[in-house]
């Protein structure tokens, strides 16, 4: 498997917390969410369109609307891990609340007989694009490799004398060096460190996290309607992150030798990242002929600000080599957390869609249904990092490295999603399903994700309420720590986690 590098500047550890190209990869490989009806047919919606949902899709799909609505789509999320790791497999759950588009659309005819816009609509929603609620658990034997390994491989790489030791990583390196986990060794007349875990005997390792929060949409749409054929439309997207996790790790000795100079360590750590942005999104719907759909949408890189914080304790024991100690990123740095503001630019990601619509009507009570299908390509490897302050050189060069890793470490991939309805008067039953590839060019990586949904709807008198499940199966991987010199550790997780979502509109 590719290795990938984990650099941090001796700055970046006394005035932030290290980036890795995992982090780019939270606003970028999601499912698709939306409304109940989106959600039942997979997911599919670009050329489709009448649904608050094309507003995150295919802003095209708006120009459907000649009349107002308000939509309102409260869910809830079933999140169940599976994951394995190092021969040892462990199972977690946790439940949260979710939800889909909540807005108004604001659709009128138009009543220029010498125009050929036959009407317009403009948008306001919000919507989650992804729930980042979740607990993930694991541990196992290891003596391969230990999670002190990286402390070793950042001392020695940039020459720290014990001065730089003790302060200047008040994040990790110091913290380990200051509890004698990590500690000064002589090789032949040089120094060097030498980690206290010993490896070759193994260690139990655990790996405990809780993670909050989600990645949301403002979307400002407008679209228009030629004569019920070609419709066009466009999005402003203010993106809105927060994103927290409480992480625990943790090593014991496999052995209950009592006089090997180590016994066990935690390293916790908290940390919150919020981020806002914006960008831009695209498409059209044309209707070759009356029961057929094609449509196609481009969504812009979103330019995003970031703000992170950190905060990192551990706690080691030694035996008769040093004893119980602890030390704080708290105690080093008067009680403040880490800081770094940075910026992030997206993914670009391209959509191709059609649907054929079961005895098309402009009077949408006479349709009995249609089938539709999206098929979507993501430029994962095009994620970005860059610095707020051009002027710092570390920073600058830095962010560069980040960005090379990520495009070693990702690939562009195609997303496939498919669904239909069948409408019986008033009555609506759907189905659909979507496959989602690996975002990771190391095909040793195994990760998608394939969905199944369903779901039923009612409209009549101006109202509709629509109710959706969608499964998702996912497979994907998580690394413990990384290390630049020896290959990687890591865990394989399966499971998933299902959507429950209902959706409320009324005609205004």
């Amino acid at each position: 498997m590719k290795k990938y590098l984990f650099f941090i500047s001796i700055f970046l550890c006394l005035k932030a917390l290290a980036q890795t190209p995992d982090d780019a990869l939270r606003t970028a490989w999601y499912t698709q969410n939306g409304t109940a009806r989106m959600m039942a047919v997979g997911g599919v919606n670009a050329s489709l369109g009448g649904d608050i949902s094309s507003a995150n899709i295919n802003p095209a799909g708006l120009g459907f609307f000649k009349t107002k609505e308000f939509v309102l789509s409260p869910g809830f999320a079933f999140n169940n891990n599976k994951l394995n790791y190092r021969g040892t497999d462990t199972a977690t759950q946790k439940s949260n609340f979710m939800y889909g588009p909540i807005g108004f659309i604001f659709g009128s005819g138009n009543t220029n007989k010498y125009s050929k816009w036959t009407s317009s609509a403009f948008s306001i929603s919000v919507n989650q694009l992804a729930n980042y609620n979740n607990h993930i658990q694991y541990s196992g034997f290891n003596n391969y490799s230990s999670f002190t390994e990286q402390y070793l491989e950042e001392l020695v790489r940039d020459r720290a004398d014990t001065n730089a030791a003790l302060d200047n990583y008040i994040f990790g390196s110091s913290l380990a060096f200051r509890t004698f986990l990590i500690d000064t060794v002589l090789i032949g007349n040089q120094m060097g460190y030498k980690s206290l875990v010993p490896i070759s005997s193994g260690v139990n390792q655990s790996y405990d996290a809780n993670t909050k929060g989600g990645y949301h949409e403002i979307a400002i749409g407008l679209a228009g309607n030629i004569e019920d054929k070609l419709y066009v439309g466009g999005s402003l997207t203010i993106p809105i992150t927060y994103y927290s996790k409480d992480f625990y790790f943790s090593e014991k000795d496999a052995t209950a030798n009592p006089n090997n100079n180590f016994s066990n360590f935690t390293y916790h750590e908290t940390t919150t990242s919020n981020g806002v942005g914006v960008g831009m999104k695209l498409g059209m719907i044309y209707k070759p002929q009356e029961n057929l759909r094609l449509g196609f949408a481009f969504h812009t890189p979103q330019f995003m600000n970031y703000k992170d914080q950190i905060r990192s304790w551990l706690s080691a024991n030694t035996e008769k080599y040093a004893g119980q100690r602890s030390e704080s990123s708290d105690h080093l740095n008067s009680g403040n957390p880490g800081d770094r503001s940075y910026n992030l630019l997206t993914p670009w990601r391209a959509i191709a869609s059609a649907s054929f619509i079961f005895k098309e009507d402009a009077d949408i009570k006479n349709q009995q249904g249609f089938i539709s299908a999206d098929i979507e390509y993501v430029n994962y490897r095009g994620a970005r990092f860059s610095a707020r302050d051009n002027t710092q050189s570390s920073l600058v060069d830095y962010y560069n490295l980040i960005n090379k890793e990520i495009k070693d470490y990702y690939k562009g991939n195609v997303n496939v999603r498919i669904g239909g309805e069948l409408k019986f008067s008033v009555w609506m039953l759907r189905l659909g399903t979507a496959y989602y590839g690996s975002p990771y060019a190391d095909a040793n990586l195994k990760a998608n994700r394939f969905i199944a949904s369903g779901g039923i709807g009612y409209r009549d008198h101006g109202m509709f309420i629509d109710l959706a499940y969608s499964q998702v199966f996912a497979n994907d991987v998580n690394f413990p720590y990384r290390l630049n010199d020896v290959a990687n550790t890591y865990a394989t997780q399966k499971g998933g986690y299902g959507n429950l979502v209902m959706t409320i509109g009324f005609k205004l």
